[in-house]
C-alpha cells in the first residue's frame, strides 16, 4: 500500500467515522443520564428521510438539516413520555421507535415521492466540502502537505462539527454545573433529587441533546455521505454507535477513537474487493462483514468490564 492509496483510505475513515460519531455521542448524553436508547438507529432513519426531502424539495441544505433535527427531536419526545414521564421500558420504548422510523420512512416517502421509499436524488441542497486555509499552497510538499490538503481540508461542515463535539462534550460533561448534574441523575437521581435538582428535567434535557445529536447524524447520511435518502439507509450504524458507547466505557475522546475504528474498516472494505493474507483470501462479502463482527465480538466481550451508568435503564420514583 503506497502513501496516497493510505491517505484515501483515512479520508474515507473520517467521512465514515462523522454519523457513527455523532449518533455515539447521542447515545452518551442520553445513557450518561440514566436514559438508555436503543432507538439511536430509528431517529437516525427518520432524520435522514426528512432531511433528503426536505433538501431537495427547497434546495437548502440547511433546511435539510433542520428538518432533520426536528424529526429526530419528535422520537426523542416520544421516548422521553414513554420511559421518563411513564416509566416505561426503555429498551421495549427505544425498539418500538426503530421499528415506527423504519415503516413511516418507507411509507412517507411512497406517498410523497412514488420512488419506493427513497427520495431524489440531490443535485442541489447538498454539503460542499471546506477546502482550509492554505490547503492548495501545502499539497507539493512532502508527506505534509497530502495529509493536510486532502486528509484534514476538503471535507463536509458536519465532519468538522462532529470532531469538534468531542471535546465539548467531555468539557460540558466534566467542567460544567449541568454535566455534574447529568452525570450524577446517571449514578444516584436521588441524591440529586434531595439537591433540589429537577431529575425528569435533566433527563428530558439529555434526551433533547441525544435528538439533536441524531438529527445531525441522519441529515449528514442524506446529505453529505450520499445524495439522497434510500431505503434502511442507517444500515445498523445505530447499533453500531452503541456498541463503540460500550466499549469506550462512556468516555467522549474513547468514543471518537471506537468510531474511528469501525469507520476504518468499513473503510478498508470498501476499497479493496478483497485481501490476499498469502494463506488465505479474505473475500469482500467477509470485509464488509467485518464491522458488524467487531460489534458482536465488542458486545460479547466488553459488556461485563464496561460498567454503565448505575441507575441507567431505570425510571425514577420519587420517594414521597
Amino acid at each position: 500500500m503506497d502513501f496516497a492509496t493510505l491517505i484515501q483510505i483515512l479520508d474515507s475513515t473520517l467521512r465514515l467515522a462523522t454519523p457513527l460519531l455523532l449518533a455515539c455521542l447521542a447515545g452518551l448524553y442520553s445513557e450518561r443520564a440514566g436514559v438508555f436508547d436503543i432507538g439511536l438507529e430509528g431517529k437516525m432513519l427518520a432524520a435522514a428521510f426528512l432531511s433528503g426531502a426536505v433538501a431537495f424539495v427547497s434546495g437548502s441544505v440547511w433546511l435539510g438539516v433542520l428538518a432533520g433535527i426536528g424529526a429526530s427531536l419528535a422520537l426523542s419526545a416520544v421516548h422521553g413520555l414513554a420511559s421518563i414521564t411513564f416509566r416505561g421500558n426503555q429498551l421495549i420504548s427505544g425498539v418500538a421507535i426503530n421499528f415506527l422510523a423504519s415503516g413511516l420512512t418507507v411509507l412517507v416517502g411512497q406517498n410523497w415521492f412514488e420512488l419506493g421509499g427513497r427520495t431524489p436524488a440531490l443535485t442541489e441542497g447538498r454539503f460542499q466540502p471546506i477546502t482550509l486555509p492554505l490547503a492548495e499552497t501545502l499539497a507539493p510538499v512532502p508527506v505534509l502537505g497530502p495529509i493536510y490538503s486532502d486528509l484534514i481540508s476538503g471535507h463536509s461542515a458536519l465532519v468538522y462539527l462532529a470532531l469538534a463535539l468531542v471535546p465539548a462534550s467531555w468539557w460540558l460533561l466534566n467542567r460544567t454545573r449541568f454535566g455534574l448534574r447529568l452525570r450524577a441523575v446517571g449514578e444516584n437521581p436521588a441524591a440529586v433529587d434531595t439537591a433540589g435538582v429537577s431529575v425528569v428535567g435533566i433527563r428530558f434535557a439529555a434526551v433533547a441533546i441525544c435528538g439533536v445529536l441524531c438529527g445531525l447524524a441522519g441529515a449528514y447520511l442524506a446529505t453529505a455521505l450520499s445524495a439522497g435518502f434510500v431505503k434502511e439507509m442507517t444500515a445498523g450504524r445505530g447499533y453500531i454507535a452503541l456498541a463503540a458507547l460500550i466499549f469506550a466505557k462512556w468516555r467522549p475522546f474513547a468514543a471518537m477513537g471506537a468510531c474511528l475504528l469501525f469507520g476504518l474498516l468499513e473503510a478498508v472494505a470498501n476499497r479493496f474487493q478483497n485481501i490476499d493474507l498469502g494463506v488465505v483470501v479474505l473475500p469482500v462479502q467477509f470485509m464488509q462483514a467485518l464491522p458488524y463482527i467487531l460489534t458482536v465480538v465488542i458486545l460479547a466481550g466488553f459488556v461485563g468490564k464496561a460498567i454503565p451508568p448505575r441507575a441507567g435503564g431505570e425510571p425514577y420514583v420519587k420517594e414521597r
